[in-house]
C-alpha cells in the first residue's frame, strides 16, 4: 500500500496542496505531453473526491494537487496544523472501485501542545 501523509501549513489550506515526489510513481500514468493527471479518492464517509497532481513541465517537477482540493479542505474544515493521507490500496482483482483513500485528521492540542490527531469523517 502507497502512503503518504502530511502536516497541513497555510499555503495546503489556501491554494493547493505540494505533495512529495515519490508520490507520482503511485498515481495514474500522465499521458505524452502531459504535466496534469486526475485521480479519484474515496473518504471515510465513502464520499468520492475528483483530485488533479499536476507537475512542471520544465526542471524539478514539484507536484501539487490542486483541482478538488480546497473543496475537500472546506467540506472537512481542515485547519493548518491538521493532517491529510493518501493511501493507495493493492489493485488486484476484487479490489475496491477506487484505488486511492483520503483521510482527514484534526490536530488535538492541550494546554497549548500537540497532544495527537482524530480522524475527521
Amino acid at each position: 500500500m502507497a502512503r503518504f501523509s502530511k502536516v497541513l501549513r497555510k499555503t495546503d489550506i489556501k491554494k493547493r496542496l505540494s505533495v512529495p515526489t515519490g508520490f507520482l510513481s503511485s498515481l495514474p500514468s500522465f499521458n505524452v505531453c502531459a504535466h496534469a493527471v486526475d485521480f479519484q479518492a474515496v473518504d471515510g464517509s465513502d464520499r468520492v473526491w475528483t483530485f488533479r497532481c499536476s507537475i512542471r513541465k520544465k526542471g524539478h517537477p514539484k507536484p501539487v494537487i490542486s483541482k478538488g482540493w480546497l473543496s475537500f479542505v472546506h467540506s472537512k474544515s481542515l485547519k493548518v496544523g491538521d493532517k491529510v493521507q493518501f493511501l493507495k490500496e493493492k489493485n488486484d482483482a476484487g479490489a475496491k472501485k477506487h484505488a486511492y483513500e483520503i483521510r482527514a485528521e484534526k490536530e488535538i492540542k492541550i494546554f497549548g501542545a500537540v497532544f495527537g490527531y482524530a480522524p475527521i469523517i
